[in-house]
């Protein structure tokens, strides 16, 4: 279950969210680890405010400063999850938030679909030599292999691919499951699905063509 930044701003909003997975039957549920600051710059510049849709006007920095998981939120967090017994793991968009990660001994990583392209956060990442989930969703093939040897090249090989559609919510017209069955084949690994249409007819379909994993 991904939380991202459903907690609208609020530690306690954050916690009865893991606790109502929990509660829903979930495996694990999934943060992300970021500051406005590691994320983008707080500049007036067009290149970094929203042109259209709801957010229209508002800066990148302003957006992520109100979405984030503050840091020092991370350990009381990971700690009530390990209280009520279900995994929590998240998202690092840098270095300092897998170190971060790190210290609190997160049991996987997420590279977000935004990041695959980051070589040098993939190759730290799977450095720790931890499990790795990464979304496909703004991914070439081309680029998705890139990925792959870069983790591996740090000596990684514990991989699993989301297929994933980068629009939210994306129409089921959208969803093109088959691409589930085109990553496994091109890359031999593991191979779920990153869903973000509305209602779960996508995931259950997803798993009758091989998906091993949902989020």
């Amino acid at each position: 279950a991904e939380i991202s930044a459903n907690h609208n701003g609020s530690l306690q909003r954050a916690k009865e969210t893991i606790l109502a997975a929990k509660k829903a039957g979930v495996d694990a549920v999934k943060i992300q680890t970021y500051t406005p600051d590691t994320m983008t710059i707080d500049v007036e510049n067009s290149d970094f405010y929203i042109d259209e849709g709801l957010w229209k006007g508002r800066s990148l920095y302003d957006l992520y400063g109100e979405a984030f998981t503050p840091y020092e939120w991370h350990p009381e967090l990971f700690q009530f999850a390990k209280n009520i017994d279900v995994t929590l793991f998240s998202s690092p968009f840098d270095e300092s938030a897998v170190d971060l990660l790190e210290s609190l001994e997160a049991p996987a990583y997420k590279v977000a679909s935004f990041e695959i392209v980051d070589l040098p956060l993939i190759k730290y990442i799977a450095s720790k030599n931890r499990p790795i989930l990464m979304s496909t969703g703004m991914a070439t093939l081309e680029e998705i292999g890139n990925s792959l040897e870069a983790a591996k090249s740090s000596g990684n090989g514990n991989i699993a691919l989301f297929h994933c559609i980068s629009s939210y919510p994306a129409s089921l017209s959208e969803a093109n499951l088959k691409s589930i069955t085109l990553l496994m084949k091109e890359f031999n690994v593991q191979v779920g699905l990153s869903d973000h249409t509305i209602g779960d007819f996508a995931s259950v379909l997803a798993t009758s063509i091989g998906a091993t994993i949902i989020e």
